[in-house]
C-alpha cells in the first residue's frame, strides 16, 4: 500500500509508539484519524500532524467500550469518507506472577490486549468489506509466540490477538481485506520505563513507528522486529521446549 493520500485510523495514539507512527504518517500528507482517551494529548497531537501538512480527526474514546469503538469508526467515515488502513495499537503489559495473581487482574488483563482489539476489528472489517478494500495491522508482541515470565496473561492475549488475525487473513480475503501483524521487541516507551522488566536490544519509539510503517507498506503479514530479535524467536520455535523453558527459568532467576 502506498501510504500517502490515505484516510489512515490509530488507535492508542496519544502517546507512545502510536503517536509517532501518527506523526510520521500525517507527514506524509495522509489523513489521519486519532484515538485514544486522553482529548488533550490527541489535540496536541492533532495540532502537530497539521502544522506538518496533514490532515487529522481527534477522537476521545475507551477502546474497552464496544458502542465507543463503532462510534469512532462512524464518525471517520463521515468526516473523510472511507477508512484506508488501520493500526490497531492498545496493550499493556505489567508484571504478571501465576503463583499469585487474582482472576480478575487476568481476565482485565486479557481484555486491554484483547478484546480492545475485537472491538475495532469487527466495525473495521464492515466497513471494509464496503468499501472492498482495506489493510488492519495490529502491534502485537513477541510474547505471542512463547509463555514469558512474569508476562503470562499477556503473552496469552498477544497470541490470541495472533491466531484470529491468521483468521482474518483467509476469510476476508475475498473482500481485498489485508492483515498485518507486527511484533516488536522491547521498545523504549513511558510506560515500561520504570516496570523492573529486562528490555535487551531496546530500540526507541520513533525506530519502532517507521519498523511498522514498513510492515504496512510491504503489506507483511507478519513482521518482526529488530532483525536480531526476528531470528532469536525463529531459534525459539526450534529448540526442544524443555532447553526454551530452563532459560526462561534462568532469566526469571537472574532478573526477577
Amino acid at each position: 500500500m502506498d501510504l500517502t493520500n490515505k484516510t489512515i485510523l490509530i488507535t492508542g495514539a496519544s502517546s507512545g509508539i502510536g503517536r509517532c507512527v501518527a506523526k510520521q504518517l500525517g507527514a506524509r500528507g495522509n489523513r489521519i484519524v486519532i484515538t485514544a482517551r486522553r482529548q488533550n494529548l490527541l489535540d496536541a497531537l492533532a495540532a502537530e500532524i497539521q502544522q506538518a501538512g496533514g490532515e487529522c480527526l481527534a477522537i476521545a474514546s475507551d477502546a474497552l467500550n464496544e458502542a465507543d469503538a463503532q462510534r469512532v469508526v462512524n464518525e471517520a467515515v463521515q468526516h473523510f469518507g472511507a477508512i484506508d488502513a488501520a493500526l490497531l495499537n492498545i496493550g499493556d503489559g505489567p508484571s504478571f506472577n501465576m503463583a499469585s495473581e487474582t482472576a480478575a487482574a487476568i481476565k482485565a488483563n486479557m481484555a486491554l490486549n484483547y478484546d480492545t482489539l475485537v472491538n475495532y476489528l469487527v466495525p473495521l472489517i464492515q466497513q471494509m468489506k464496503q468499501q472492498q478494500h482495506g489493510l488492519i495491522t495490529h502491534t502485537n508482541s513477541l510474547a505471542g509466540f512463547l509463555g514469558l515470565p512474569q508476562q503470562g496473561p499477556y503473552s496469552a492475549a498477544k497470541a490470541a490477538g495472533r491466531i484470529l488475525m491468521d483468521t482474518c487473513r483467509v476469510e476476508l480475503a475475498p473482500y481485498n481485506i489485508k492483515f498485518c501483524s507486527v511484533y516488536p521487541g522491547f521498545v523504549a516507551t513511558e510506560r515500561v520505563a520504570e516496570d523492573g522488566i529486562p528490555a535487551p536490544m531496546e530500540i526507541s519509539e520513533e525506530r519502532a513507528a517507521q519498523y511498522i510503517i514498513h510492515a504496512m507498506r510491504k503489506e507483511k503479514m507478519d513482521y518482526l522486529f529488530p532483525a536480531v530479535m526476528r531470528w532469536l524467536m525463529r531459534l525459539e520455535h526450534i529448540l526442544p521446549k524443555p532447553i526454551v523453558n530452563a532459560l526462561s527459568k534462568r532469566m526469571m532467576a537472574e532478573d526477577y
